[in-house]
């Protein structure tokens, strides 16, 4: 069974600790925190992911799934360290050197969190191959990062195959996740691919029941 981590970027502010306790009884194994710094990506929600981190690091143990999708990734997991997220994945597309994505890997390893790397969709996994001994997950996008609610790219899933076998073939455990236009209509084609792990946001979140839409991707 794969597991489902819930994106929190649509969840509304006034409403928003119900919303994680809610989460947290029907079952999601991660909660998401997109962080979007406006450059990277379009849209900035650096400051409203940042006070949900911090209420979510204060009402639960569901392990936090942190992806950012900034320039500053150096400054981005130093104020995710204290809140002591299980992962923290940070964008290729986003660092300058090879030299580079080793030392954030690296730098995140140190302070006892597991390191993830993610790929646009056009981004061809042979760039990442050499650092996948190294990482716990790679997070491939199925949808163009920084909006919510597109759907999916089918030639995405092709790379996630290819992943997973390259993976199987090399004996190696990272993990596999996907985030971009998952619903019940697209989580069969990801689980097929191969993944381990499933961003879900608008189909959890504007579901009248959490714990039945988290059910039903499961």
């Amino acid at each position: 069974m794969i597991e489902i981590s819930t994106s929190i970027l649509t969840v509304e502010k006034d409403n928003a600790t119900k919303t994680f306790y809610d989460l947290e009884v029907a079952g999601t194994d991660y909660y998401h925190i997109d962080v979007m710094d406006g450059k990277f990506v379009e849209k900035n929600t650096e400051k409203i992911m940042y006070e949900y981190a911090n209420i979510l690091k204060q009402i639960s143990n569901i392990p936090m799934d942190v992806h950012l999708m900034v320039e500053d990734i150096k400054g981005n997991i130093d104020r995710y360290i204290p809140l002591n997220p299980n992962i923290i994945t940070f964008h290729y597309e986003a660092c300058k050197s090879d030299e580079e994505v080793i030392k954030f890997i690296n730098y995140i390893k140190e302070n006892n969190i597991k390191p993830a790397i993610s790929i646009k969709p056009k981004t061809d996994i042979e760039k990442i191959k050499k650092f996948l001994p190294m990482l716990h997950m790679v997070l491939i996008m199925t949808v163009e990062p920084g909006k919510g609610g597109q759907k999916l790219i089918p030639e995405t899933l092709d790379k996630v195959s290819k992943l997973k076998e390259y993976l199987e073939e090399n004996n190696l455990d990272t993990y596999i996740e996907v985030d971009g236009g998952i619903n019940k209509e697209t989580i069969d084609k990801v689980k097929k691919a191969g993944i381990d792990i499933a961003v879900s946001g608008s189909g959890i979140i504007s579901a009248d029941n959490f714990k039945e839409a988290i059910n039903k991707l499961k």
